[in-house]
């Protein structure tokens, strides 16, 4: 982790509005620490998909400063942002499955992206696969899983890369209560190999399905703090997980 003060990410009075319209986001301040699980939670239409947005760099905010790994993203010039994306995975609600790839290629291809060797593909994409229950599945194509299959595609693809900061977006929204606490054991297992997570969930019941976590409470565009989550230290890492 490349943050020299202990800090993953850092947003200071960030304000976000689009167009003329009143800010859906304002006077948002928080840092998230390194290998740390956070939970986002709040009513539709609190802003948390916003705040995602911009933790996941698809926003720039109307205002504010944000730091993160130690840079400050205000001032980055935009053709550089993309080396900051590499290191945040993001997990969409809708999934975002590639169609025509199979699940293999889905997983395969932040690591094509990146430049990775077609010969060093094969275990990395493999040992996720495994990790993530979906090893039979790599040659399927995504319309023929069911949705806790697709999401786990979704979070496979998200970590391959074992990224700093995980994102994810209403994770368990399209599944049963079973398959949520399944995908919930995902996130912890990456978050003990020292991964900062950020779900964002309506569901309080996930909320105590994590001991550990902290929670970050949006209301109508505003943050609070229920668990300390803003000023929280970093804690221990473990280093179970999924294979290298």
């Amino acid at each position: 982790m490349s943050a020299t003060s202990g800090e993953v990410v850092a947003f200071d009075n960030v304000g976000l509005r689009y167009g003329p319209d009143r800010e859906v986001l304002s006077d948002v301040s928080f840092t998230l620490y390194p290998g740390s699980f956070y939970f986002l939670t709040g009513a539709s239409g609190a802003g948390k998909t916003s705040l995602l947005k911009l933790l996941y760099l698809a926003q720039r905010p109307s205002r504010g400063a944000i730091r993160m790994f130690g840079t400050d993203l205000i001032t980055l010039p935009r053709k550089k942002l993309p080396a900051y994306r590499r290191r945040i995975g993001v997990v969409f609600q809708d999934f975002r499955l590639v169609p025509h790839l199979t699940v293999f290629d889905n997983v395969a291809l932040p690591l094509r992206l990146s430049g990775v060797p077609e010969v060093d593909l094969e275990k990395p994409v493999a040992d996720m696969l495994e990790w993530v229950g979906l090893a039979h599945r790599g040659d399927s194509k995504p319309a023929t899983l069911s949705g806790g299959e697709q999401q786990r595609v979704a979070i496979a693809r998200a970590v391959i890369g074992r990224p700093d900061v995980l994102v994810a977006d209403e994770p368990t929204g399209n599944v049963d209560p079973d398959m949520a606490l399944k995908l919930l054991r995902l996130f912890e297992a990456l978050n003990r190999l020292g991964t900062t997570v950020v779900v964002a969930t309506h569901d309080v019941h996930l909320l105590r399905k994590v001991p550990e976590s902290l929670i970050m409470r949006l209301d109508r565009g505003r943050l609070s703090d229920p668990t300390g989550a803003l000023r929280y230290p970093p804690r221990r890492q473990t280093t179970s997980g999924p294979a290298s």
